[in-house]
């Protein structure tokens, strides 16, 4: 049994925004798994299926990014999932957008949605991440992580969630290598954002997401 976890913040407001990413992978999922339903519990909401014939329990944490942990963590607990079997997708400023990175293991990037999940669970988790490219010039990083897809994204944000999915699908079914292998591959990415060498962005900024 794998836990999926996507992270978000809940509430309308959040709904399109970049730093919900893993909210809108999580609803891709859940299409392919014939319309399944989320329900309340322990602070997230919840759902168990079969995704590409592996049994699999989904969770997007509710209790906003920077307390993920606490939802993931209890979940995992009461499931009796070992960390290694707890994939995380989340927005990664440090990739272009679209790019879809799977990833073994490792430490939150002032991510403070990982943050919190390490202080629960360790760093040992799997993560699934979602190029969100960084903010262009002028532009803060928190508006730019709390701020909707561009008209240009929006073009593409179909195919990326999509794609994400698809590498989700993969670790469940032909396991962490196998999906490494198949999407941490380089894309050409012309009609994309190009990386930029902005600041990684300061702890006291990413508190607030």
């Amino acid at each position: 049994m794998w836990l999926i976890v996507g992270l978000g913040n809940p509430g309308p407001a959040y709904l399109h925004t970049r730093h919900n990413v893993g909210f809108s992978v999580v609803r891709q999922l859940l299409t392919q798994m014939g319309g399944l339903r989320l329900r309340p519990a322990l602070g997230g909401v919840v759902g168990s299926g079969q995704l590409g014939g592996a049994p699999v329990t989904i969770c997007q944490p509710m209790t906003y990014m920077n307390r993920s942990g606490g939802p993931v963590g209890d979940l995992a607990e009461a499931l009796g999932i070992p960390a290694h079997q707890v994939l995380v997708i989340h927005d990664d400023l440090d990739l272009p957008f679209g790019t879809i990175r799977c990833k073994k293991r490792g430490g939150h990037g002032g991510h403070n949605g990982l943050r919190d999940i390490a202080r629960r669970i360790g760093r040992d988790h799997p993560r699934v991440r979602f190029g969100i490219g960084r903010p262009g010039e002028g532009e803060a990083v928190s508006d730019h992580v709390l701020g909707p897809w561009s008209d240009k994204e929006q073009l593409r944000i179909n195919d990326h969630l999509s794609r994400a999915a698809a590498a989700v699908e993969a670790t469940v079914t032909l396991g962490l290598d196998a999906a490494m292998n198949q999407f941490n591959v380089r894309v050409p990415l012309a009609a994309e954002h190009p990386p930029r060498k902005t600041p990684r962005a300061s702890d006291e900024v990413r508190e607030k997401t």
